[in-house]
């Protein structure tokens, strides 16, 4: 897993980076969750999407948002975290250029990040939105939501309630063309604290589904007990 310096908007963007033997395979990307709560890349979630999505033969990269272990740069209350999003996808595409579209995850702030990403790059073609936050952050920008995705909660947390989430789901399944996957993980909180495991098997099996590496079609709305 090589580690990786790359130019971003004001400066250097430290990542991690892992390609594929398939110069085709689909790139995926995982935004970890806010700087300013000690959210970095090698978070747990975010570390174990990475390989989530590497054992499914994805080309993968993680990174830290400007001002965050050796990226320069300040924190931006997202405005510059997009930015450097965009312009990691830039960096990994440019060494990809044959590379058959992209998928997007992101926790908590890099799930709002990952979703405003959406909307700008017409190549990703699926989402994961891990403890998305729509009591705190704004997501009336998904008007409409282009692409099919997950949302994913833990039904104990206290950072978001089970309503705002519901809210936001409810707002996005009533476009049409596009399918909105619901989970929420049972006795979860917002961290998905010692049920992690449960979070990752939960997200590679929706994967799966939309590769269609394992049978049976994707659930609209399952609590995960």
């Amino acid at each position: 897993m090589p580690e990786v310096i790359f130019n971003g908007p004001t400066g250097r963007l430290e990542g991690r980076y892992q390609p594929a033997e398939d110069k085709n395979a689909p790139i995926a990307m995982i935004l970890h969750p806010h700087p300013k709560f000690g959210g970095t890349m090698n978070n747990q979630i975010v570390y174990d999407l990475f390989y989530m999505f590497q054992e499914r033969k994805f080309t993968t990269l993680r990174f830290n948002f400007r001002g965050v272990g050796r990226s320069q740069g300040e924190f931006d209350h997202g405005h510059g975290e997009l930015s450097d999003a965009a312009a990691a996808l830039d960096w990994v595409q440019s060494l990809h250029p044959d590379s058959r579209g992209c998928w997007v995850a992101g926790f908590s702030f890099g799930a709002w990040i990952g979703m405003q990403l959406l909307m700008r790059r017409p190549e990703i073609e699926g989402f994961m939105s891990i403890a998305p936050q729509p009591n705190i952050y704004d997501f009336s920008f998904l008007a409409p939501c282009p692409s099919s995705g997950l949302i994913i909660h833990g039904d104990r947390d206290k950072v978001t309630s089970v309503e705002d989430v519901q809210g936001l789901v409810d707002k996005l399944k009533a476009q049409k063309g596009i399918k909105i996957t619901h989970q929420t993980v049972a006795g979860a909180n917002h961290f998905f604290t010692d049920q992690i495991d449960e979070l990752i098997e939960a997200c590679g099996t929706y994967l799966d589904k939309r590769l269609g590496l394992i049978e049976g079609g994707v659930e609209e709305t399952m609590l995960l007990r």
